[in-house]
């Protein structure tokens, strides 16, 4: 599986380190990141130059919710702020954990978690309609009520299981740090950048810079990265194994290979959900139409052959 020195960025998904039905312990969470970076480090090996990025979803979620029981003893931060103690505390384990799977296989890398910013434009339409569920469901109606008088948050209805707080999810115009990452990279260093789509950032009138309440799709942000770095092969790595047409029904069929236009008109037909598939097929789909020469969407146990293009969904143009 040899590379010969081409770029990959693999973007992990915060629901596969942290899958539905554990209970998102760290030492849980080190447990699948650590499983991953032994297939990252095979990558290396084999000669592809490769960065990281990664989800918080649920990582997010939990310091939310850590916020509001704590909230009578210490200031909630907000959500910029949680974002990046997320993108420190995923990156650094990524490091911990690649660093040792390198070094048994005596390859001497630096690995890099680079905490990273990414530029919104505060007049983007999402501030007006936040529609991005963040946190735990709450059953009550009440209690909702509640927390939109005290907080001023919006939360929305998700059906059976209740109530989620909804923030706004603006589209990622720049990387703000990709001048350090391209640094990095170029020195040999795997950088882990962007992390939860980056910490959200506007910048003022008088160019001063400061972080908003908001979070950045994460495989979007992935996408931008990518095309801003050049990068040969993006993969999205997340807890099923590829994109399906007709998900859950008698006629599911699962997509192996596809060209964006076919992915395209999938998409058209509502074939992906907004809250689960929908994003990660719009990121493939960017990155490919602005040069990428390939994509794919794949499970994250099975890292190496979603990137040599014989798993998951591969995405060409």
């Amino acid at each position: 599986m040899s590379a010969d020195g081409r770029r990959v960025l693999l973007a992990l998904g915060g629901n596969a380190i942290a899958p539905a039905g554990s209970a998102g312990t760290a030492g849980e969470q080190t447990a699948h990141i650590d499983a991953a970076m032994g297939s990252v480090a095979d990558l290396v090996a084999a000669g592809w130059q490769v960065l990281i990025t990664h989800g918080n979803g649920p990582q997010v979620g939990n310091l939310m919710t850590k916020n509001e029981v704590a909230r009578a003893l210490v200031p909630p931060v907000p959500l910029d702020w949680c974002v990046a103690q997320t993108q420190a505390t995923i990156g650094h384990t990524i490091a911990n954990t690649l660093e040792h799977h390198l070094a048994a296989r005596d390859l001497r890398r630096l690995v890099v978690a680079l905490p990273s910013r990414v530029l919104v434009d505060p007049g983007d339409p999402a501030f007006d309609e936040p529609t991005k569920p963040i946190g735990r469901y709450i059953e009550e109606e009440a209690e909702v009520r509640r927390r939109e008088r005290e907080t001023k948050q919006r939360w929305a209805h998700q059906g059976d299981r209740g109530w989620r707080r909804v923030v706004a999810s603006p589209e990622p115009r720049a990387s703000l740090d990709l001048g350090a990452v391209e640094l990095l990279h170029r020195q040999g260093a795997v950088v882990v950048a962007n992390g939860g789509g980056g910490i959200p950032t506007v910048r003022e009138a008088d160019g001063r810079l400061r972080g908003i309440e908001a979070v950045i799709d994460k495989d979007l942000s992935g996408a931008l990265l990518g095309c801003e770095l050049d990068v040969d092969v993006y993969v999205i790595l997340t807890d099923v194994r590829g994109v399906a047409v007709g998900f859950g029904t008698p006629s599911e069929t699962w997509l192996s290979e596809i060209d964006v236009a076919g992915l395209r008109a999938h998409q058209a037909d509502g074939q992906f959900a907004s809250g689960s598939m929908g994003p990660k097929v719009e990121a493939v789909c960017r990155f490919v139409e602005q040069g990428g020469r390939r994509a794919a969407i794949g499970a994250l146990d099975d890292i190496a052959s979603v990137v040599d293009g014989t798993a998951g969904t591969q995405v060409t143009a």
